[in-house]
């Protein structure tokens, strides 16, 4: 979102998921989207089978998608910035950029020009791995294509360079002018169901619903004055990856979790354990007994998505209705419920009659909601922005002008990983996800058939590799990073290149993110996730 935001002042999909098989080009990074969004695959799959469209895939795995690409250049985790700049130094010193656009809408060109002098394919090889020639060609692919457009996902965000490696993406699209046209854009997706909408809502430190920052006077005022309060404070709050290490310090003395599993999903969890027995009182709200529920001194049973009403905004800003399907068991009631109770203890009741109410309250104090009602949205939803009741809605951004008037072109060098392979850690690891498992298992954990397709953590490595250190597949093998150490069973697969190894963050039993890295992104605080060092135990050893 905020590299997104500081290049075009929106930090969400521009596109529409129907509108993809409008582009001429695909170009997917960061993500593996056959596994992590099978839906929006299809789409990408029947354009490029039946209509015969494009698609280059630029992945550190050689992922099933890759299947179905025109290109798949592999670079070495971490690199991303570089072999960017390298496909735009082709587009640029080749001619081939949209002058006229670049001209007509954006500002900052003639400094990433000088930028981009530095990134000769040549020395974008020696830095990424991927082959000059193959580079040059993709960059030829993408500029020449009539639409492009770029899918990404936490491959790319998930860096100490995420905001950079989000910022460089932008500045491809608006070299070729490949933005506010069906069929083109930069396009997030979201790694959950309600990921955007979430942060519509306000849920990051430093914005209101809508992006309306805390720190401006006049959004503080009509959010004090719909609230009935006499002020709000104008100071950010903290990142999830602020709270853990101010617990371990004994600065945060309470936390309330809600619908996330940290004992699992964050970095480094020898850390974030330690941080959250520290805490003198945790909440945690979920549906299961989650990992972090277990540490709680309070457990509330919320109910899941099919036992309440409200709403979800997906990941093309679509805002649609969700309706009850069946009642929550036991004590399990709507997260909104739960809330106005504790509110109502500590003396602030929220007199909310229902859901709808709560929207018309969204629509009332968050403009690019304010043309969406539940009437409007019955049968189908509508894209934000959507300002008032006579407008169809947004499907694509930035048609005429960007959000903040003229797209920035950001010039920005190549920076390493946080951690690099080495002689004691010789291999990269990347983390992400298998498609019959679901981010930590709390839902899909709980589903027999799921776990007979997927049972247990694995390490994925190359055929070379695995015959380098002498394990044969389906062997269980300890593997260590400078964080901690985990054993799980040694899966050779196709999918692996030599040099690199994955593990899936779904298990608890063999959690991956004991072994990754927390350095962070020092613009939004997110962990590097997807690079670091590691080395496999010399012999297998018995599971722990």
């Amino acid at each position: 979102m905020a590299g997104l935001a500081a290049s075009f002042g929106s930090g969400a999909m521009t596109n529409t998921i129907g509108d993809l098989e409008e582009a001429d080009l695909f170009l997917v990074t960061g993500s593996n989207t056959t596994e992590t969004h099978p839906v929006i695959s299809t789409f990408i799959k029947r354009a490029v089978v039946l209509q015969g469209k494009k698609l280059i895939v630029v992945d550190p795995r050689r992922i099933v998608i890759a299947r179905y690409a025109e290109r798949w250049l592999r670079p070495r985790p971490g690199t991303d910035v570089a072999w960017l700049n390298g496909m735009m130094h082709v587009i640029v010193a080749e001619g081939l950029y949209n002058r006229e656009f670049v001209e007509a809408r954006t500002t900052g060109f003639e400094a990433l020009q000088k930028t981009l002098e530095a990134y000769s394919p040549a020395a974008v090889e020696k830095i990424t791995g991927i082959p000059a020639a193959e580079l040059a060609e993709a960059a030829r692919l993408y500029a020449r294509a009539g639409r492009a457009s770029i899918l990404y996902c936490m491959g790319i965000t998930q860096h100490t360079t995420g905001t950079d490696n989000v910022k460089s993406l932008a500045n491809l699209a608006m070299l070729c002018g490949h933005i506010g046209k069906p069929g083109t854009g930069v396009n997030p997706l979201r790694g959950q169901n309600n990921v955007q909408g979430a942060c519509d809502m306000g849920a990051l430190p430093d914005v209101f619903s809508g992006y309306q920052k805390v720190a401006d006077e006049n959004a503080r005022k009509k959010m004090a004055a719909a609230w009935g309060v006499g002020r709000l404070p104008a100071f950010a709050g903290m990142k999830v990856t602020e709270m853990m290490p101010a617990a371990l310090a004994g600065k945060l003395k309470g936390l309330y979790i809600i619908g996330e599993n940290p004992a699992v999903s964050d970095a480094d969890l020898g850390h974030v354990e330690k941080s959250l027995r520290r805490l003198e009182f945790l909440v945690v709200q979920d549906i299961f007994l989650t990992e972090t529920a277990k540490l709680a001194h309070v457990v509330f049973p919320s109910a899941c998505f099919a036992e309440k009403e409200g709403t979800f905004t997906n990941t093309e800003r679509r805002v649609q209705r969700v309706r009850k399907a069946v009642e929550p068991p036991g004590e399990a009631r709507a997260d909104w419920k739960i809330l106005g109770d504790l509110a109502a203890r500590l003396g602030r009741p929220l007199a909310y009659a229902d859901e709808r109410a709560i929207f018309e309250e969204i629509r009332a104090v968050t403009p690019s909601y304010a043309g969406i009602t539940y009437a409007r949205i019955e049968e189908e939803g509508l894209h934000w922005p959507c300002p008032n009741e006579e407008h169809p809605g947004t499907p694509i951004l930035h048609r005429e002008q960007f959000t903040i008037g003229k797209g920035v072109f950001h010039a920005i060098d190549y920076r390493p990983p946080a951690e690099e392979a080495d002689a004691d850690y010789p291999l990269f690891l990347t983390t992400g996800r298998v498609l019959p498992q679901y981010h930590t298992r709390t839902m899909t954990g709980q589903t027999e058939g799921l776990n007979e397709l997927a049972p247990e953590s694995f390490v994925e490595i190359s055929l070379e590799d695995a015959r380098a250190l002498g394990f044969d597949d389906g062997c269980l093998v300890r593997v260590a990073s400078r964080r901690g150490s985990i054993t799980v069973r040694l899966k050779v697969s196709p999918k692996a290149v030599r040099g690199t190894v994955f593990i899936p963050f779904h298990y608890a039993q063999a959690a991956a993110n004991r072994l990754t890295n927390a350095a962070l992104d020092p613009v939004c605080g997110i962990p590097e996730f997807k690079v670091c060092a590691v080395r496999p135990g010399r012999r297998p050893e018995p599971r722990v």
